[in-house]
């Protein structure tokens, strides 16, 4: 006979099946599971936990009032949470919610400048905030105004004389491709200077102010659509951009996409192309291949003085080879986006008021050049 065995060897099996018991193996496979449900049990206590702190607790943020010097640039475009992020990444700041949350309780957050500000590592979110919403704290730089219609040479001068730098640096600087013209402008700068005021920050050098010229046309073309507008013209953006230093040079505000129209009539009009024969005979080029700056009508004589410079468009059809001077915005978009309207011809006649009058016909035309000369006969803007 077998030995008895106890019932405690033994443990019951619903349905009534009985399985021998692992005894003391069996409640250590317990006490295991038991702590490792324990163990889960903290940890997802302890993320919960987290979790409640991160969602009600606030933004992580420095005590303040922070250590060291932060040069911190706002630039041209930054959202509130662009700045708060280079705010993070300077060290500035402990968290870009930080910021952004200290910003949206104060309405001149929106009012920030461009620009430099002093802060240091470290700083309380709201600290940061009350520097940047008082332009008193704007840092300050030498500035470098290059208005339109400005030539190279022109606007070299102009930096060699309100900078640290000689022209041969600057003109040095003009041939580097870093900065950035565009392949169709062939390494000629003319007409790619944008006029606007520069800041020279501490350790910028030629090239750096030039490519930022260049940069800031680059955002005027955008902005007029210039390489698609372009194509729908049936003209690179290169001939664009030379119909957009004429009407620079020839045009003022409201005028200006109306001067567009009259080039671009006379560059593609049909038949006699409005009686020019296709010449554009603008004085503008003249003075250009003259050397000689200002809105000055040209004589007879001095057409002829410059009758093989490829500028003279009284000799030449089409357009000439490069920009004469740096248009603005506004004459960048005027040639991107012409007025429409049957003109051929402009006369200004009046020199101090900029009034430009517009005509279909060559009879119309020779109606306001009385009128200009009448003009000139009574003001010394002649």
């Amino acid at each position: 006979m077998s030995e008895q065995q106890d019932e405690r060897d033994y443990e019951y099996i619903p349905g009534g099946a009985r399985r021998k018991s692992r005894g003391y193996k069996g409640c250590l496979a317990v006490l295991v599971a038991l702590a490792v449900l324990a163990g889960g049990f903290w940890l997802a206590l302890d993320r919960g936990k987290a979790w409640v702190e991160d969602r009600f607790s606030g933004a992580e943020d420095f005590p303040g009032p922070g250590s060291g010097q932060v040069a911190f640039e706002v630039e041209q475009g930054d959202t509130t949470a662009q700045i708060g992020r280079n705010l993070k990444a300077e060290g500035v700041t402990a968290s870009v919610e930080a910021f952004t949350e200290a910003a949206a309780s104060e309405p001149k957050i929106s009012g920030v400048q461009v620009g430099v500000y002093p802060l240091r590592k470290e700083m309380k979110a709201s600290d940061v905030v009350e520097v940047l919403i008082d332009p008193a704290n704007l840092q300050r730089y030498p500035t470098v105004t290059i208005p339109e219609g400005l030539r190279v040479t022109d606007i070299v001068a102009r930096l060699a004389e309100e900078t640290e730098f000689s022209e041969d640096q600057w003109n040095k600087a003009l041939d580097s491709p870093k900065i950035g013209l565009p392949d169709y402008a062939q390494g000629n700068p003319e007409g790619y200077l944008f006029p606007a005021t520069y800041e020279i920050k501490p350790g910028m050098k030629p090239v750096d102010v030039l490519k930022a010229m260049v940069d800031r046309w680059r955002q005027a073309a955008e902005d007029a659509g210039l390489e698609e507008r372009a194509a729908e013209l049936g003209r690179t953006p290169a001939e664009v951009m030379i119909i957009a230093s004429l009407v620079e040079a020839e045009g003022r505000g409201d005028d200006m996409p109306k001067i567009a129209r009259v080039i671009y009539n006379r560059l593609d009009g049909p038949g006699d192309k409005g009686g020019t024969n296709g010449l554009l005979q603008i004085d503008a080029t003249v003075n250009y291949a003259l050397d000689r700056q200002g809105i000055i009508a040209v004589t007879t004589d001095e057409i002829e003085s410059v009758a093989d410079s490829p500028y003279n468009t009284y000799k030449n059809v089409g357009l000439p080879p490069t920009p004469i001077e740096a248009p603005g915005e506004d004459a960048i978009e005027a040639a991107a986006n012409p007025a429409e309207g049957p003109w051929y011809y402009y006369v200004t006649v009046d020199l101090k008021t900029g009034e430009t009058k517009f005509a279909e016909t060559y009879d119309e035309f020779l109606q306001y050049k009385a009128e200009y000369q009448a003009y000139c006969e009574t003001s010394d803007a002649c």
